[in-house]
């Protein structure tokens, strides 16, 4: 297999080929309405993130950290800040650059590694929006280490991330029979649980890999870094496992001086 980058980089271009939901730029309608200062945005499947977690974003550098397909970024660019949105596929990126060019918006794009911020200099963004996407690879705390590094003291981190029960259930069992199985240990990775021959067809088919990681590198992971979490909620995820608890979680992580 190539390494887990460029796999997981032409799988997600091909998500965009397939009209994926998380692919799909914010409507004209939403752009409208943020150039008029009333916009949303999600860090998970669907609560949105609180206005008082935001603040006012006007004027602000603000990086979108592996949140490339027309969704975040753009609605903030609209609603007055200075957007750089960050992502491992390229043509995730292209959804927000057209988006940028549409709308005439402060917004740049830059591809690379979520865990490799060493383009951007120490102290370079007010605010960091990290919506759902470090299940897409092995090792999350450089994520942690490096968000902290490039915001400015006083700077925030929105996160969403998955509750790690979502990798421990056999879920082809339990579409079938409606019945949760636990057969998976946390951390999870794709790499290690599926079988050779369902790893060739992910590469066949440009399937994504994906990682279940613990609560403790995703939460401590987040105070060993520097951080204190000032924030929380739970989200739901439109799946089987909803009426028995919520399956996302977001966090708001303060950079103290």
């Amino acid at each position: 297999m190539t390494n887990l980058l460029e796999h997981n980089r032409a799988a997600w271009n091909e998500e965009v080929k397939k009209g994926n939901q998380w692919t799909i730029p914010s409507s004209r309608e939403d752009i409208k309405k943020a150039i008029n200062g009333r916009f949303q945005i999600v860090l998970t499947p669907f609560k949105p993130v609180p206005e008082e977690w935001m603040g006012d974003i006007k004027g602000k550098n603000i990086l979108c950290l592996a949140s490339g397909g027309g969704q975040q970024g753009p609605i903030l660019a609209a609603a007055g800040a200075k957007v750089t949105v960050f992502d491992n596929s390229d043509q995730q990126l292209i959804r927000d650059q057209d988006a940028a060019n549409e709308y005439d918006l402060d917004l740049k794009t830059v591809q690379g590694n979520m865990q490799d911020l060493s383009c951007f200099p120490d102290l370079s963004f007010d605010l960091i929006i990290h919506p759902v996407s470090n299940c897409f690879i092995d090792d999350i705390l450089p994520v942690w280490k490096e968000s902290y590094r490039v915001l400015k003291v006083n700077g925030k981190l929105l996160s969403g991330f998955c509750n790690p029960i979502m990798y421990m259930i056999d879920w082809k069992k339990a579409e079938k029979s409606n019945r949760y199985q636990l057969v998976h240990a946390i951390p999870y990775s794709d790499l290690k649980s599926l079988t050779p021959k369902m790893i060739r067809k992910y590469v066949k088919e440009k399937s994504v890999f994906e990682f279940g990681h613990s609560l403790t590198d995703q939460i401590q992971g987040q105070l060993d870094a520097g951080f204190v979490l000032t924030g929380f909620y739970e989200d739901k995820g439109g799946d089987l496992l909803d009426k028995f608890t919520d399956t996302f979680v977001a966090t708001n992580a303060l950079k103290m001086g």
